[in-house]
């Protein structure tokens, strides 16, 4: 008997029980108010809390309905231009007690300038927590004592951060893997040398040198990224998948996308069944995870350091462009209504604020906080009326998988102006043999089903669809000029504005259109 496995499984299965049994009787409304009543307490004597008057909300009647009436909605902008800035700046209690020391740069692709997010001791430590409540978790899949000896490899960002005189900046994903626990260092890989290389093509290239010493159980790590790996590893030792190198690689865990339209790529690096595990790690906390096996959603992290607002998705809140409007409905736990689209709005004690982080969620599963996640409030496409969304967008690209039986990697959609009209126009990234018309009316047919506003509007207004087919290399050559290449970056799946310009130009410029 592996006496190591056995010892770690029994572990995780004595730390598991009294989470379980807390899960279960946990209220998310009771839970939530006690989550900001605690973030209030801890920042009430900072410039923020004291602007707020948060002495006075914890004084009332209820804390919520005042929290929301006194203190105002903050996208990234107006977070940073009156307060994060002075944290960035070495200034203490500017919106959680004590100096920042961490900063997470978070953007978009296309290269948008770098969001700067700050990470406090007590963020650190609630994605810790969450983190351990997930891998303790994996005790219900039923693994044999060996799965648990076997190594976990993290595919992110650099832990070799930058220093500004009074911070670090980097990746979350790197900072979170500098600061792992002692213990887990037995089980971490790619290890702490080659986690500090910043250059995504020297890691890629020591990890394929370093493979075959390593047993790997498990992969964490963003889709496109993780892929790229398991190609490089198989092309260079000449073996038909994966397996033949790692035979004890059993679970992936995602995030970052929907995993969906990479799901029939990554099967052929495999050689056997493979446990897909999704997380919800944003910069701005640990917000979800993949609780139990074959479940299609996660549960939200309701009792660790976040109290969660929900925006309905809608016109009424939001303007074409996914900007928030005046006026806004804003609701809580107790009237979430299930497979409805909400924006969230994050409150952590990492300083941020009623935050609305970008992300578009609807709750499968109400009673056990369940979620999957459904796009971003900037990616969607609504140019006449067709409210697009990306969850429709990967549908749409998944069936096309299904359908002509090929493996597409990357894909980006844009809404244009066809003259008086509009047309919609996608770039798909594939390596497979495909026709652009064949794909072009799938797609446009799969929409017609999902979505009734899209089927209208594309007799009235969406004068037509285009589709260009392009090697997968095309996306990466891409990122890789916007210096985004591996970590948790992702290509967008919606253009819009000087963005459209600036990826058709690079395509231009590199021969892959005319």
């Amino acid at each position: 008997m592996p006496l190591l496995g056995s010892i770690i499984k029994s572990a995780y299965a004595i730390r598991n029980k009294p989470i379980e049994k807390k899960l279960k009787i946990l209220n998310p409304v009771t839970a939530q108010k006690k989550q900001l009543i605690k973030l209030l307490k801890n920042a009430q004597y900072t410039a923020f809390g004291e602007h707020y008057k948060f002495s006075k909300i914890l004084a009332s009647s209820d804390v919520e309905k005042t929290f929301r009436e006194i203190v105002p909605v903050h996208d990234y902008k107006s977070m940073y231009k009156r307060w994060w800035y002075r944290s960035l700046n070495g200034e203490s209690y500017v919106t959680w007690p004590g100096k920042v020391k961490y900063f997470a740069l978070s953007s978009g692709t296309s290269g948008a300038s770098s969001k700067y997010i700050p990470v406090t001791n007590d963020m650190l430590r609630s994605i810790k927590n969450a983190s351990i409540r997930q891998l303790v978790s994996m005790v219900k899949y039923e693994f044999d004592l060996e799965f648990f000896e076997k190594g976990i490899l993290m595919i992110g960002g650099s832990t070799h951060l930058q220093y500004n005189g009074t911070y670090y900046e980097g990746d979350l994903s790197g900072i979170t893997a500098g600061n792992i626990p002692f213990w887990f260092q037995h089980f971490y890989k790619p290890g702490k040398r080659i986690s500090k290389e910043s250059d995504w093509h020297s890691k890629l290239r020591e990890m394929v040198r370093k493979a075959p010493e390593w047993d790997i159980g498990i992969i964490v790590g963003v889709p496109a990224w993780v892929q790229i790996l398991l190609e490089k590893i198989i092309e260079h030792y000449q073996v038909k998948t994966i397996h033949d190198i790692w035979p004890n690689l059993s679970v992936y865990v995602h995030s970052g996308v929907s995993f969906k339209p990479y799901q029939k790529s990554f099967e052929k690096l495999f050689a056997k069944p493979m446990i897909y595990n999704e997380s919800y790690l944003a910069s701005e906390g640990y917000i979800a995870f993949q609780n139990t096996p074959h479940s299609t959603g996660m549960e939200m992290v309701i009792d660790n350091g976040i109290y969660y607002e929900f925006v309905p998705f809608n016109d009424n809140n939001f303007d074409d462009d996914g900007n928030l409007r005046e006026n806004i409905e804003v609701i809580g736990f107790a009237g979430i209504e299930e497979n409805v689209d909400y924006a969230l709005l994050l409150t952590t004690n990492a300083g941020a604020w009623r935050y609305l982080i970008g992300d578009t969620i609807k709750f499968i599963n109400k009673r056990k906080s369940e979620i999957v996640i459904t796009g971003r409030t900037k990616h969607f496409i609504s140019i006449c009326g067709e409210h697009l969304s990306e969850e429709n967008m990967n549908r749409a690209i998944e069936l096309l998988e299904e359908d002509m039986n090929i493996a597409i990697k990357e894909f980006t959609v844009m809404g244009i102006r066809e003259g008086s009209l509009f047309a919609h126009k996608w770039y798909i990234g594939t390596d497979s043999p495909l026709s652009e018309k064949i794909a072009r009316n799938k797609i446009d047919d799969y929409l017609k089903n999902l979505n009734d506003d899209y089927r209208v509007e594309r007799l009235e207004a969406i004068k037509d669809v285009y589709v260009k087919v392009l090697p997968t290399k095309a996306f990466y050559d891409y990122m890789k000029l916007k210096g985004k290449l591996g970590s948790a970056n992702k290509f967008p799946r919606v253009l819009k504005n000087s963005r459209i310009d600036e990826w058709e130009n690079f395509l231009r410029e590199q021969h892959y259109i005319s």
